[in-house]
């Protein structure tokens, strides 16, 4: 199974995002791609580019994509490329779910999209507040 990967963020939030995580596995296991959407982008054309990197991305098992902001304009460029049994869109990447996503990079699109959501879920955690330390006396 060979799920592809196509990171859509604002500037380079998604290059930066995999190579930290490229780096940490010390493997890239999917085919991926980024498609980094700056200010001055054109909506339209980023869109076309997009689907040009979904053809090269999907080699039959589908394409994951994942976006930075749920609104914005690299999610609304995904989210009009998602059909249900091909290409699957997540908003909110961090690296804790990228991270996931390479972890299970064997299972199939519906489940590795489950899978990316609870990286990026559990990843985020309110950390306690530290009490102040005290010097030895």
């Amino acid at each position: 199974m060979s799920i592809g990967l196509l990171i859509i963020t604002h500037n380079e939030i998604g290059r930066a995002l995999l190579k930290t995580t490229t780096n940490m596995m010390e493997v890239c296991p999917l085919a991926t791609a980024t498609l980094e959407v700056g200010t001055e982008s054109d909506p339209d054309a980023m869109w076309q580019r997009a689907q040009q990197l979904i053809q090269q991305l999907n080699q039959g098992d589908g394409v994951l994509i994942l976006t930075d902001m749920y609104g914005s304009t690299p999610s609304n460029i995904a989210y009009k490329l998602r059909r249900e049994d091909q290409v699957q869109v997540i908003a909110g990447i961090n690296l804790p779910m990228l991270v996931r996503v390479f972890n299970y990079a064997t299972m199939n699109l519906k489940e590795l999209t489950r899978k990316a959501v609870s990286g990026g879920i559990d990843g985020i955690v309110c950390c306690p507040e530290r009490k102040p330390e005290t010097p030895n006396q």
